[in-house]
């Protein structure tokens, strides 16, 4: 074997305990995209998704690219991102399209949470309870409700303008139309 390259299912939290390994990955083992998962960006649906904190992506992503840079290659991370979670509101998705916007980031492939069997997700999804905690958690399960998860999460297209002012409508967040819409 003289070559092998990661194209995705790197675990970001992991790597940044040792940056020479990213320096590697960026240097050796990428073929000019990597996907990660960050998945979102509120630290509350992170939790509830028991995920480390946005500032882990940030970090590594910084890495990436700055090892990507030093080694002379052109490559890019292909975050991966999810609607309608278990945790996640419409507050939520607002705060993950602003700084998918900020960060001039637009998902192509993105995911409608669905239960799945086996799944920690899909507990809380029929339960709207942390299995832990016992918590509540909130559950978005209608069907208008994923739609504009998913429209704020791809605020970029002029199809989901529609159902992006009917969200920040709804959750009292008008002033963000400008800054997500221009």
């Amino acid at each position: 074997l003289k070559k092998a390259f990661v194209a995705s299912g790197i675990r970001m939290d992991l790597a940044l305990k040792c940056g020479e390994y990213i320096s590697e990955i960026a240097r050796f083992h990428t073929g000019g995209q990597l996907k990660v998962a960050p998945e979102h960006v509120s630290e509350k649906v992170l939790a509830a998704m028991r995920k480390p904190p946005a500032a882990t992506f940030t970090k590594f992503a910084e890495l990436f690219l700055a090892g990507s840079k030093k080694a002379g290659k052109e490559q890019y991370l292909v975050p991966y991102f999810i609607s309608a979670h278990p945790g996640s509101t419409l507050a939520d998705m607002a705060e993950l399209a602003l700084f998918l916007k900020e960060r001039g980031m637009r998902p192509q492939q993105i995911n409608d949470f669905l239960p799945a069997p086996m799944e920690l997700a899909t507990s809380v999804y029929h339960t709207g309870l942390d299995p832990f905690t016992l918590a509540p958690v909130y559950v978005p399960k209608g069907e208008a409700e994923r739609r504009m998860q998913r429209a704020l999460l791809q605020y970029y297209k002029p199809e989901n303008r529609p159902l992006i002012i009917r969200a920040l409508k709804q959750i009292g967040r008008m002033e963000l139309v400008k800054k997500l819409l221009r």
